[in-house]
């Protein structure tokens, strides 16, 4: 008998496009502006118009078919998305720049890559490979060489440097500066120029950014929702999140929307929470969803010490009483290794076409939208 429910915020509750725009947005900035790479064969603003960043996510996920490939492989992580798809078009530049320059541009992807290795990318590039063109496409059948699934799509990146660039390197790991980077880059979109200081720290590198934060699309209507949560806490559940929205991109829209408030709010964990853990043991990194971490943690509670979640016995003895609800591949097998069941709802990126796989992987429940929980606890 169903006691927990731990749900999934994006694709369950609140719509990811939003969160795919920014992460389009992230890497067309840090291609062609002129504080990352600046590539001239497009323009970069920092306040594009709804139009250009519908041109931007279409062409930088190519249709999206970057986008379902990344997700299809365990990727549950935009700041992950960002760094994937960003990287493999800076190695794709080495490459070119290579015979001009050998081992004086091939050595970059040795060490760690900032700002400072960027500006020199920057500089080479302009120099040298003026007309280098992008190729977002030839991301999904050069990664579909090989087997790597989840966080180890992102090591594979090291496996594309040396097959392009012959490049022996370890750099491009979810501990890099360049992810740093890229994470830090993709808040400033989603956030915006008011928010952003409060999450990495400091203003905004490209000023200009309004932030996706207050442009939410819910799933399902507000009121529904509310009237979904609070029948499911007055007939005694427990209701817990694990997501991988960092705290205030949490917090702020499922508050507006007065749909935080049915939430125990000792149960509700982020992907602020996961970073904090995997800097607290960083041998465990990274924690970010299809680790089972943050469900984890909402089962046990934010009050229960990481130590405690992150040796905490798996899979549990009583798995019939904990339900996950989400939307991709990356919460069932995060809920798998839990050894709990699991509700898939039909309202992430692959919307309908998502039953077969769900019904292939054998989900417990498939669900068209949130709102039919009701139904399998009846």
């Amino acid at each position: 008998m169903i006691k927990t429910i731990l749900f999934d915020v994006d694709g369950v509750m609140l719509s990811e496009e939003r969160y795919f725009d920014a992460s389009a947005l992230t890497v067309w900035e840090m291609l062609y502006s002129p504080q990352y790479l600046g590539l001239k064969a497009d323009t970069f603003t920092p306040a594009p118009v709804e139009s250009e960043i519908r041109r931007v996510r279409e062409q930088v996920f190519a249709k999206d078919d970057v986008l379902n490939f990344i997700k299809a492989r365990g990727i549950n992580s935009n700041w992950d998305m960002v760094f994937l798809t960003f990287s493999y078009q800076l190695i794709r530049l080495v490459e070119v720049l290579k015979p001009q320059l050998g081992t004086e541009v091939t050595s970059l992807l040795s060490g760690q890559v900032d700002r400072a290795e960027l500006a020199k990318l920057r500089e080479w590039g302009a120099t040298y490979a003026s007309d280098f063109a992008v190729d977002y496409a030839a991301f999904t059948p050069d990664f579909a060489k090989g087997p790597a699934q989840k966080a180890e799509m992102l090591l594979y990146l090291n496996q594309v440097a040396k097959e392009r660039c012959g490049v022996e390197t370890e750099m491009f790991s979810r501990n890099s500066d360049l992810w740093q980077l890229c994470q830090k880059t993709f808040q400033e979109w989603y956030l915006g120029d008011e928010r952003v200081a409060a999450s990495i720290g400091r203003e905004t590198m490209q000023p200009g950014k309004k932030g996706f934060l207050t442009d939410e699309i819910p799933i399902v209507p507000p009121a529904e929702m509310i009237e979904l949560f609070r029948t499911l806490k007055e007939k005694g559940y427990i209701l817990g999140i694990g997501t991988g929205r960092p705290t205030i991109e949490t917090h702020v829209p499922l508050t507006e929307m007065k749909v935080l408030e049915w939430f125990d709010p000792n149960r509700v964990v982020t992907a602020s929470h996961v970073l904090e853990a995997e800097e607290e043991y960083p041998a465990h990194a990274p924690m970010s969803k299809p680790h089972p971490f943050s469900y984890v943690k909402g089962l046990l509670g934010l009050s229960v010490p990481n130590s405690e979640v992150v040796n905490f016995s798996l899979p549990i003895t009583n798995g019939d009483e904990v339900l996950v609800v989400g939307d991709s591949p990356a919460d069932f097998l995060a809920a798998r290794s839990i050894g709990c069941k699991f509700a898939a709802t039909l309202t992430g990126l692959s919307g309908q076409e998502a039953r077969a796989k769900f019904e292939e992987v054998k989900a417990d429940y498939i669900l068209d939208d949130v709102r039919d929980i009701l139904s399998i606890l009846e």
